[in-house]
């Protein structure tokens, strides 16, 4: 499934519709998890019939497609599963029960209510809720894929404007030729990462960067009056400076973890549980700056794309261990050498990643004769995670 996002234009009318949906698809989630508190035993399919039923009840309801209805509804069972879920499997701490929503910002079509224009730069949404025609712009092309193949489009509101989103029906892979290299990855807060041959990223720190300018667009926010149309303007621009620094975090990710899966046949990381780590409140802005977790996710979609081979190891014991004769040196945060009683002496971070790199090869088994051939020959799903 391919997800391709376009710039949608219209009048101020036109953007009130898609707010007026938006605000629908808010009002049936939530009075389908309310349905679901008030009837145990409800399953899927009786929250289904409820959508149906809200239609009836309400005009307004009834405005919005029934496929877009349905979606709704299915939003509302995803997080009563989900909740389920994590009871079942006795997850710590809260299990996440369902929660009324506040602020929604989408509303999904599926296949109907909708006409692509011929020349594939315009959408018009044909329901009762009377949006209209959208003009689209964007750097994709989505003259390759037939109108078929179009599962999903979702209108999406963000401080910047308003975005169509394609979810395409279609199978990404794509094949270059082996390298012959395995790499392990070492992921910091002074350096992004650290690999086993010494390489060095420097770490962005895009919210540290853009700080002074978040700070003074929530001061100018905490000045205006509630519900004042300065205090919305205020929003707005605020809203602008964390999606920013969202979308760099993002593009960052994106073309480090291409460059990486592309130059290597084999990538090893940390299995790191991020939830944990920013308990530590000295760390936990830090951290959540890195964006460990984004980059790790890219690599896994990559891996999966050009068919490479991705592996998770624990990291217990990663930085104390020596990487050339195998002996326990305990170090602290301050300590940036390894050095060991065998001769060794290296950077912290390039001794942990040559760590990561063993046990992510003695996971993989015998990666070089086997494993890469496979994945490069068949495009396999190749990711291999602990446990």
């Amino acid at each position: 499934m391919l997800v391709f996002e376009f710039k949608a234009y219209g009048k101020p009318k036109q953007y009130a519709a898609i707010d007026e949906a938006i605000r629908t698809v808010q009002f049936i989630r939530n009075k389908s998890i309310r349905y679901w508190m008030d009837n145990p035993g409800t399953n899927k399919y009786d929250i289904s019939k409820y959508t149906s039923l809200l239609a009836h009840e309400f005009p307004f309801v009834n405005e919005l497609n029934a496929m877009s209805r349905q979606a709704s509804g299915d939003r509302a069972w995803s997080a009563i599963a989900r909740f389920f879920d994590n009871c079942k499997n006795k997850v710590t701490g809260k299990k996440g029960f369902p929660q009324f929503q506040r602020n929604n910002r989408s509303v999904e079509y599926k296949t109907q209510s909708w006409k692509l224009a011929e020349d594939r730069k315009s959408i018009t949404f044909t329901d009762k809720k009377k949006i209209g025609r959208l003009k689209l712009k964007g750097t994709r092309d989505l003259h390759f894929y037939q109108i078929k193949q179009i599962k999903r489009i979702r209108l999406v509101k963000r401080a910047d404007g308003y975005y169509a989103q394609f979810c395409i029906d279609v199978n990404r892979s794509e094949t270059i030729s082996p390298t012959g290299k395995a790499i392990g990855l070492d992921v910091g807060l002074k350096e992004f990462y650290v690999d086993s041959f010494g390489n060095t990223v420097e770490n962005p720190r895009f919210l540290r960067r853009s700080e002074h300018r978040l700070k003074t667009a929530q001061r100018i926010v905490s000045r205006r009056d509630k519900g004042s149309k300065n205090r919305a303007k205020a929003r707005q621009v605020l809203g602008k400076c964390h999606l920013k620094i969202s979308r760099q975090r993002k593009d960052f990710a994106v073309k480090l973890a291409r460059c990486v899966i592309t130059s290597n046949d084999v990538v090893v990381y940390e299995d790191l549980k991020i939830k944990n780590m920013v308990r530590n409140h000295c760390l936990a802005k830090s951290i959540n700056d890195a964006s460990w977790y984004q980059f790790r996710v890219w690599l896994e979609y990559f891996g999966k794309v050009f068919g490479k081979l991705t592996i998770a190891v624990a990291p217990h014991g990663t930085t104390q261990e020596c990487s050339s004769c195998g002996a326990t040196v305990k170090k602290t945060l301050s300590t940036r050498t390894h050095v060991c009683q065998c001769g060794c002496e290296l950077d912290r971070d390039l001794n942990a990643a040559k760590n990561i790199l063993s046990r992510g090869l003695s996971t993989a088994g015998h990666v070089g004769t086997f494993a890469l051939d496979a994945c490069n020959a068949f495009g396999e799903s190749t990711s291999i995670l602990v446990g």
